[in-house]
């Protein structure tokens, strides 16, 4: 079994900071990309950043400048720090990761709970 485990929401005023981190535990043999997306009642899950295993970032445009992925791979972690925040930015954010649980196997996508992240004007 593999778990992703978020920590780091809350709520914040427009304008603050808030850092996110989300931990791969279980049989984790390996793990390639790893990300974090958002979602609001009623809509799509969308795209928020993600990162390779060799390091290389993506960011969705309405975040660039604001937000910074990066991960530990020691750790099995990845996280994201959010800067500037406003509330367009307010969903529950999800980290996902691309996870081999042992060598022979192939990669599959796990998901996080999600954390709320509410930024107030």
């Amino acid at each position: 079994q593999v778990q992703l485990v978020e920590s780091g929401g809350g709520l914040v005023q427009a304008g603050g900071s808030l850092s996110l981190s989300c931990a791969a535990s279980g049989r984790v043999s390996s793990i390639n990309d790893m990300g974090w997306y958002r979602q609001n009642p009623g809509k799509e899950r969308e795209l928020v950043a993600t990162i390779t295993r060799g390091a290389s970032k993506n960011y969705a445009d309405s975040v660039k400048g604001r937000v910074t992925i990066s991960r530990d791979y020691a750790k099995n972690t990845v996280y994201l720090q959010l800067n500037n925040l406003k509330p367009e930015d307010t969903a529950v954010y999800y980290c996902n990761a691309d996870i081999r649980t042992a060598v022979w196997s192939n990669f599959r996508t796990y998901w996080g709970q999600g954390t709320q992240v509410t930024v107030s004007s």
